[in-house]
């Protein structure tokens, strides 16, 4: 029995047992298909929900065992002294109202009820996605409202990555950072030809994919599996439950990141933090499988080709023009290298990222967002695909996540690369280094969540007021007085600042305060309305953002100085906290909103 007939030993689609209720606006649960009422429906005992774990389950995943209610309707609700005729509703499910249930039936409801339609916005409320990868591709993960959680949860796997992660599922005021890992580990049916034979997993394809804190824009960051970098030392859970330090190795690919000595996606996280300085909150991992089964699940994805492509590696072979590819097309579409640009595997990321804006795309589609049980099949098979950190490792807490992500429009959404160079210490150049007058702007535009598309918000709208704080008149270096508190992670970071600052800036009435109270994310700099002018020469020498400024209400009296706090943003005296407000020039982009051809 295949994973889509666990529902009932009849085989019938278990997504196609959610039926809506025309009374209430509800899907229901049909536990017979007459295809009348469904409120009626609901009153046949010996149904199995999806996420029952009985026998039936067994032949189709060799599971045993659960609790009474795990283990479907098994009892007399009669014998019981219950209610024979319960509703069953699906967990969170938001109402959605149409004339006709989603098979075509009849309501038997009252005939303004029947001609009622919700607006379209109401129905896809509580239709939700986010991301998933497979290979070297980043694919939606849809979880509805209606989803069976305990059913999805049975088809996640999950992995303690410690104190690289966040333990929660997202905090309401800060980004949200999710690291896609695309392994090159062989496993499943016919994929003998694809990937390293030997492979235990390497990070193949790696997506840092930054959801903005008002969760307006998002930007998908493309990391080389070629990259030359160095990988921390980092801690790794056994299954013992104990700790090993795996330590760390310089001048490597960062593929190696993950899979080498016993590394978990853990030690990818803390690698993406060395390069990035963005702090990673959770993961998602997949192998060769996944791309195959959610691109099918969704119905198959669009893609375009300006030119034929017939290539005997990955075994890809369509004429010029769009297609809807799905299964082993979609997995050799995002696998080819030598069809593409200059057959290098950064024209096969910018391959990838197409497939994945038309994913996208399709995943936010009217077919799929108005389909129970494409969304079902979707949300099943990608569960079944994805290795998740134990922060987001249950259908509720992705769905939860997933919701959070629903809120981004697509076409803020942007797709770039990390910019490298050839590294230069090889002859013949294959892997690539970073290219820092372009990266660390790149980094920093991320890190201080400054969006790579325009976007009108009301962050964006408080972001002017701020910077307003920044303009006016300055006072001279040697009336600006400041106190500087180290809360950051650079040792000494107020010392060498006033040293820098007495020295370099002339500003002699700076003292160092050592380490704050407490440690923080962002430098700050609070003064009094009447220290305004003092505080704007001093943000100008620091390259200080309108954000860091904390004006107070009272006036300073006599000597009082302002107090500087270092946070994790400071780099080092001399260096510029805020990032740039533009992208540089050259980087390269793509907007998941928009369809193109590979080339």
């Amino acid at each position: 029995m295949d994973a889509q007939s666990r529902g009932r030993a009849d085989g019938i689609d278990p997504a196609d047992q959610w039926v809506l209720n025309p009374h209430t606006g509800d899907y229901e649960l049909r536990l017979n298909h007459s295809g009348g009422d469904s409120g009626e429906s609901s009153r046949t005992s010996g149904a199995r929900v999806p996420n029952s774990r009985g026998p039936a389950q067994d032949s189709a995943g060799g599971r045993r065992g659960g609790s009474r209610e795990d283990r479907g309707d098994r009892r007399n609700p009669a014998r019981d002294g219950q209610d024979p005729n319960p509703r069953r509703e699906v967990p969170g499910q938001r109402s959605r109202r149409s004339a006709n249930g989603p098979r075509g039936q009849e309501s038997s409801g009252p005939a303004g009820r029947r001609s009622r339609k919700a607006p379209k916005a109401r129905r896809k409320k509580a239709l939700l996605w986010t991301g998933g990868t497979l290979a070297f591709v980043l694919v939606g993960l849809s979880v509805g409202g209606y989803a069976l959680y305990q059913h999805f949860n049975g088809n996640l796997n999950t992995v303690d990555v410690g104190g690289a992660g966040n333990k929660n599922v997202f905090d309401n005021d800060a980004p949200v950072n999710i690291l896609i890992i695309g392994t090159d580990k062989r496993t499943g049916k016919g994929n003998e030809g694809y990937g390293d034979k030997g492979s235990v997993g390497h990070a193949d394809t790696n997506i840092l994919f930054h959801v903005s804190e008002d969760r307006t824009n998002a930007t998908a960051l493309s990391i080389p599996r070629d990259l030359i970098t160095d990988i921390p030392d980092c801690k790794v859970k056994q299954p013992d439950g104990s700790e090993k330090l795996v330590p760390g190795t310089k001048n490597v690919r960062f593929n190696q990141s993950l899979g080498q000595e016993g590394r978990n996606a853990g030690c990818t996280m803390e690698t993406v933090r060395k390069i990035t300085g963005i702090k990673v909150d959770h993961f998602m991992m997949v192998d060769f499988n996944a791309v195959k089964e959610l691109s099918t699940a969704v119905g198959g994805v669009e893609i375009c080709l300006a030119k034929p492509v017939k290539d005997p590696d990955s075994h890809l072979n369509l004429p010029e023009g769009k297609h809807n590819i799905q299964g082993e097309d979609a997995l050799a579409f995002v696998r080819t290298r030598h069809s593409f640009g200059n057959h290098g595997d950064l024209d096969r990321i910018k391959v990838q990222q197409q497939f994945i804006a038309s994913m996208i795309r399709q995943m936010q589609s009217d077919d799929t967002l108005t389909s129970p049980t494409k969304l079902y099949k979707l949300a099943d098979a990608a569960t079944k695909a994805l290795t998740v950190d134990t922060g987001i490792g249950t259908g509720k807490k992705l769905a939860s996540l997933a919701q959070e992500l629903s809120k981004v429009n697509t076409k803020n959404i942007t797709f770039t690369t990390v910019p490298v160079l050839d590294n230069p210490a090889e002859k013949t150049p294959v892997t690539v280094v970073l290219n820092p007058p372009k990266s660390d702007p790149l980094f920093a535009m991320m890190r201080d969540d400054t969006s790579l598309t325009e976007v009108k918000s009301k962050k964006k709208a408080a972001k002017s007021k701020q910077d307003a704080l920044l303009k006016g008149p300055k006072a001279a270096a040697a009336d600006v007085r400041v106190d500087v508190y180290n809360g950051g992670k650079v040792p000494g970071a107020a010392q060498t600042t006033v040293v820098w600052l007495q020295n370099e800036q002339g500003v002699l009435k700076s003292t160092n305060k050592a380490n704050a109270p407490a440690k923080v994310a962002k430098t700050t700099l609070e003064y009094a309305p009447n220290q305004a002018d003092q505080a704007r020469a001093l943000a100008a020498m620091m390259g200080l953002p309108g954000s860091a400024m904390k004006k107070g209400t009272t006036d300073a009296e006599g000597l009082q100085a302002m107090v500087l706090t270092l946070g994790d943003d400071f780099k080092g005296a001399g260096i510029p906290i805020t990032g740039p407000a533009k992208v540089p020039d050259d980087i390269q982009q793509a907007n998941a909103d928009k369809a193109e051809c590979a080339k």
